[in-house]
């Protein structure tokens, strides 16, 4: 259950990391409003995840799901880069992700 939680709270990371892209600045109402509650959740879940999983674990997982969600919403939304050398880093942080949930307890 901790785990789904975290899944959604990675989510909701990748959601405001993109948000960031289209509030252009926070000069526009309506993406910040969308990217500032996407934010908020969060936080919230990852803090309700580490209730039960160990912190560093929780927070490497969250900013992992985040990091790998940016590099390829980027990749589709703003055509940025693709190289082959870039999505092996972003293998490796997935490969790191999974490690840690493996030989994590919780």
């Amino acid at each position: 259950m901790y785990w789904i939680i975290l899944v959604l709270a990675g989510l909701f990371e990748i959601a405001w990391a993109v948000g960031l892209k289209y509030t252009e600045g926070f000069s526009r109402p309506v993406p910040s409003l969308l990217t500032g509650t996407a934010m908020v959740i969060s936080i919230v879940l990852l803090a309700i995840a580490t209730k039960k999983l160990p912190l560093g674990t929780a927070y490497a997982v969250w900013t992992g799901i985040g990091a790998v969600g940016a590099v390829t919403m980027g990749i589709v939304l703003f055509g940025e880069s693709a190289q082959p050398l870039r999505l092996l880093c972003v293998g490796l942080i997935v490969m790191g992700i999974l490690g840690l949930k493996l030989t994590s307890a919780g």
